[in-house]
């Protein structure tokens, strides 16, 4: 995994680089298995709040699946094998219990778009460009991302990405919302990324994960009854915790004391 992948705790927060400059990042097989063994092992880290996942290098964040690798895959059943043990990556990251930001160091292209819809947020660096260009390749999308895409833009602005394989960068793809930030002009990626997680990493673990279990089921269709019932349950569980009593006496206390 050392090969592949930089894996760090800092403090709350979870980092995941793809190691792979030389190959702009590209994502093999090996590389897809160890990014779904990382954020499963790290689902049970309790004190985490969230996680950032990007790439090594100031090119690409992903350059698509690695085409050396993947060009072994021929036949009806090596495709599907390969797309659903590469969705097995794409879900842990989406079911990943606190919010997970991909920070694009440079392009996401094909599978590594794919990759970034698959985090909850996105957020980009001055150069970086995404784009769904597997139609370039004449194949379409495999590991979850197009559903994904549809989700996050329409399913009309998504057919327009996908079918005319556009390349947008950050500013574009900020305007149809298909990232969530942009550095601004002299901000480096790594402050951009800081900017947007301070207020994430501000909020308790226990809340975090109640609100991404919200999210992950309202993503998966699941009826309201389903819906109230994971609200309520969660609230139960972070109303009853010492860090809301916490809180809310040092309210009282404030109001004591005006």
């Amino acid at each position: 995994m050392a090969d592949h992948l930089l894996v760090a705790t800092d403090g709350p927060l979870l980092r995941v680089t793809i190691n792979r400059p030389d190959k702009r990042n590209a994502l093999s097989r090996a590389v897809l298995d160890d990014i779904a063994d990382v954020f499963t092992q790290h689902a049970e880290t309790l004190g985490l709040r969230a996680a950032v996942l990007t790439g090594a290098g100031d090119k690409s964040f992903a350059a698509g699946g690695d085409l050396r690798d993947l060009s072994a895959v021929r036949s009806d059943t090596e495709a599907e094998a390969m797309s659903r043990d590469a969705r097995r990556a794409l879900e842990a990251i989406s079911r990943f219990p606190v919010p997970v930001i991909a920070a694009l160091n440079g392009d996401a292209l094909g599978g590594g778009a794919e990759l970034a819809v698959a985090c909850d947020f996105i957020v980009a660096g001055p150069t970086s460009r995404i784009g769904f260009i597997q139609g370039r390749l004449n194949i379409s999308t495999a590991w979850g991302g197009g559903s994904r895409l549809m989700h996050r833009v329409g399913a009309t602005q998504a057919l327009r990405l996908l079918s005319r394989a556009e390349l947008l960068n950050a500013d574009d793809a900020l305007g149809i919302g298909l990232i969530d930030q942009a550095t601004t002009p002299g901000q480096s990626l790594d402050d951009s990324v800081q900017a947007f997680c301070r207020p994430i990493l501000a909020q308790v673990p226990q809340v975090l994960r109640a609100f991404k279990a919200l999210a992950s089921a309202h993503r998966d269709g699941q009826p309201p009854s389903a819906l109230a019932a994971i609200e309520t349950r969660h609230f139960v569980e972070t109303w009853t915790h010492d860090d809301h009593w916490e809180a809310a006496d040092k309210v009282l206390n404030s109001r004591r004391t005006r």
